[in-house]
């Protein structure tokens, strides 16, 4: 599926913004920084976006012009510049179970044992037992303590909720270094898995010393089935080819973005289907049960990460509403378009594949520092 380039995709106040991407050239990637509808390259002064987040003011760095943003292309297009993932060397990590609604429905998935047909029945008893208790609480407090003692005398609890209202935050590594799909790049899901959606989210992303230089959209493609089968097959429920979509740029902080426009976010999803379906869903920032800024506390505190990270902070969404067979719920197939929106971070968009279709991963960190040596040799 072809998709074309439009201002839609940036944010609302684009002009104001300063945003941070990477583009493939034909001498190869370069870290890109776009104002105003122009986008220039950075390459001079850093050559990876993990050397440019590392700068004590990041959002000051200046470039030189490169193309304006409606000339940007999709990989495996004709387009002379084409938009990546808009990170390069960073770690990529996720939290999970960081809304009451997403708690629940792992909770489902666990106890349907990813069988989708189980799930109605089991989200109505939940909700009507733990539903309010789990909203209400602050996860790691005396409160949360005391509900954990009840659900358990009452035989309701599960390792999901743990991480739901317990002191400790699921962090997770959600896919290797440079294989993340960026703006227009076709997302996978396994082709073996029969229940499935996609997860709109807010990403932060972080330097090197776990500071927060600014934010970005992401789409942690979730297989229900298998998670649900076993907590232990979460690699293959969000580790495939093609299953991390970020993009399309990352807002870089400045007096006018900051964690408290993270706080506040609101994202919208829509997914189109190939037979005219259509399901809408919104995500907001604001019932988020742990502080961006705590979850950040969290992924750093026993760990290093010498090339920064991202961190997706989780999602509201569940898609409950019926495709095909009343009671089965949401599951993708192939030729969905994926929209995920919000206002002051613009839209990234993806049509779904199985990740045995999508294109395969080939250029990784080796591939990278020998096209990166290759230019600065080319350059002497």
């Amino acid at each position: 599926m072809l998709i074309n380039w439009s201002k839609q995709a940036l944010p609302v106040d684009h002009a104001e913004a300063v945003l941070a991407g990477r583009v493939q050239t034909p001498d190869g990637p370069v870290p890109v920084v776009v104002r105003d509808g122009a986008v220039m390259s950075v390459f001079a002064q850093v050559e990876t976006t993990a050397d440019w987040f590392d700068l004590d003011n990041p959002a000051a760095i200046e470039g030189e012009y490169l193309c304006a943003v409606e000339a940007l292309g999709v990989p495996g297009s004709d387009a002379r510049f084409q938009l990546l993932a808009p990170i390069d060397l960073q770690c990529v990590k996720a939290a999970g179970v960081t809304f009451a609604v997403s708690a629940i429905e792992r909770v489902i998935e666990e106890r349907a044992r990813g069988d989708s047909a189980a799930a109605s029945a089991i989200r109505d008893e939940l909700e009507e037992k733990v539903g309010g208790g789990i909203r209400s609480v602050v996860p790691g407090s005396d409160d949360a303590v005391r509900l954990k003692a009840a659900l358990i005398e009452a035989g309701m609890w599960s390792q999901y909720l743990e991480v739901a209202i317990g002191p400790d935050a699921e962090v997770f590594t959600k896919t290797a270094v440079l294989s993340s799909i960026g703006w227009g790049g076709e997302v996978g899901v396994r082709s073996d898995s029969t229940w499935n959606n996609p997860e709109p989210e807010v990403v932060l992303v972080a330097d090197s010393r776990g500071r927060a230089i600014g934010a970005t959209l992401g789409n942690d493609v979730n297989l229900r089935d298998f998670e649900g089968r076993s907590a232990l097959l979460l690699g293959k429920a969000k580790d495939n080819n093609a299953s991390c979509a970020i993009g399309p740029f990352i807002r870089l902080f400045d007096d006018r973005f900051t964690m408290d426009d993270v706080r506040n976010a609101e994202l919208d999803l829509t997914i189109e289907g190939p037979e005219g379906y259509m399901l809408t869903g919104h995500s907001s920032m604001r019932e988020i049960s742990r502080d961006p800024e705590d979850l950040l506390r969290q992924t750093m505190s026993e760990h290093q990460y010498p090339d920064g990270f991202v961190l997706f902070l989780g999602t509201l969404f569940a898609p409950v509403q019926d495709r095909d067979e009343p009671g089965r719920g949401f599951t993708h197939k192939q030729g969905d378009l994926v929209s995920i929106r919000a206002d002051r971070l613009g839209t990234l968009v993806n049509p779904v594949t199985t990740s045995k279709a999508a294109a395969p991963w080939a250029f990784g960190i080796r591939d990278l520092m020998r096209n990166l040596a290759d230019r600065r040799s080319a350059a002497a």
